[in-house]
Order: C-alpha cells, then sequence, then structure tokens
C-alpha cells in the first residue's frame, strides 16, 4: 500500500473515533516520530510574496472563493 493511501486511511479512522484514551495514544505514538517545527523556514522571496499578498487583502485586491468559483466557471464554458 501507498503511503499517501495509509495517511488516508488514518486520517478517515482518526476522524471516526471519539475514545478520548485511545487518540492521546495514538498521539503519543505519532509524537515520537514526528516533531512540529517552531517556525517554518522561509526564503526571501516566500517573504516577499507574503508581504504583497497581504497588502493586497488590506487594499481589496482579492477575490472570494464564490466569485473565483464563477470565474473559473466561465472559463470553461469557453
Amino acid at each position: 500500500m501507498e503511503t499517501q493511501n495509509i495517511k488516508s486511511l488514518l486520517y478517515e479512522s482518526i476522524a471516526n473515533i471519539d475514545d478520548d484514551n485511545f487518540l492521546l495514544a495514538v498521539k503519543e505514538i505519532l509524537d515520537r516520530k514526528y516533531h512540529v517545527s517552531a517556525e517554518p523556514i522561509l526564503s526571501p522571496y516566500q517573504i516577499e510574496r507574503i508581504k504583497n499578498a497581504k497588502a493586497d487583502i488590506k487594499a481589496g485586491n482579492f477575490l472570494t472563493n464564490q466569485q473565483a468559483d464563477n470565474l473559473v466557471n466561465k472559463w470553461l464554458e469557453e
């Protein structure tokens, strides 16, 4: 079985389990293998893109999800 398939099965299983003790045990196992880094490491280019995106949002230069969906649907009809 491929890694992505295993991950999908695990996501689905975890989403459907409501047993706190069991989930904490799974978390403990996962914590031994995976450690979240405190801060992502970004390149100067990525930092600049984020800065520009925030400025665009502040200036109102963005589309809502619905507007973007409508635009894509329009393009698909052409």
